[in-house]
């Protein structure tokens, strides 16, 4: 007989896919999803890096495919290229971004409304997602990436004289993403999708600067940075039945950053 770890977290038979699939945190995503038992889509804007990072997943029979966020007809290419292969998808994880725009001393008008077109992504993917599982008359889930910073603002001194601020534009992006992801759970909850955010703390990229990263680490109440494998845990709570009852929250993994 099963025990419940192998039946709550299985998720054999589904098939996943994760934009961005393929950067610093988005590896980890795919990985625990394969590690589970899933079909993994792994996007990424390059389709070289798409398939090298789906070929890279445990297990077998996971795809790359591209994605372009800024691009409506690429959105709507991937997911009929997704169903095409799969016959199905049964979990999304918009996590893919493109980068963040120059702070708020040199940002301009165009550069902070293209960082919020990542959101609107978000929201087309999601909407053809619940409408694809609608019509399968299935249930399905979105988990949302969002991050500490749509809860609190960044420290100054983290970033003087080193780098510049934490965008203001990627504020309010992630905070725009936490409260979508509410408004999304409660619209489409009787459909039966589940809705909820994952937000991470500080899991700085391998090309940070080290003093910031360094300073980061004076800020944080375990006094380093995360790992993307600590993610793997609250990422697949979500997205497996281990989550049934989870819709419209914002698990926050940030090594208690938020709690000073």
């Amino acid at each position: 007989m099963s025990n419940t770890k192998d039946t709550l977290f299985n998720l054999e038979g589904r098939v996943a896919l994760v934009t961005g699939g393929a950067g610093h945190l988005g590896t980890a995503f795919s990985q625990v999803l394969a590690e589970a038992g899933a079909n993994v889509i792994v996007t990424s804007r390059t389709a070289e890096r798409a398939v090298a990072a789906a070929r890279n997943l445990p297990g077998e029979n996971h795809l790359g495919l591209t994605l372009d966020h800024k691009d409506e007809n690429s959105i709507h290419q991937l997911m009929t290229n997704a169903i095409s292969e799969y016959g199905k998808l049964d979990i999304l994880i918009n996590n893919g971004t493109h980068g963040a725009a120059n702070d708020w001393r040199t940002v301009n008008r165009e550069q902070f409304n293209d960082q919020l077109t990542n959101a609107t992504a978000y929201f087309l993917l999601g909407r053809l997602f619940r409408d694809h599982v609608v019509s399968r008359n299935k249930d399905g889930t979105i988990v949302n990436i969002g991050s500490m910073y749509g809860m609190v603002a960044s420290y100054p001194d983290a970033y003087e004289d080193i780098c510049d601020y934490s965008p203001a534009s990627y504020h309010a992006l992630k905070g725009g993403i936490i409260h979508m992801t509410r408004h999304l759970a409660v619209y489409w909850a009787m459909d039966r999708i589940r809705v909820n955010c994952l937000s991470p703390g500080p899991f700085p990229g391998p090309k940070a600067p080290e003093e910031m990263v360094q300073r980061l680490c004076h800020k944080s109440p375990m006094n380093r940075m995360g790992n993307p494998d600590e993610l793997k845990g609250a990422l697949l709570l979500l997205a497996s039945d281990a989550g049934s009852y989870i819709t419209g929250q914002n698990i926050v993994v940030d090594g208690g950053w938020t709690a000073w």
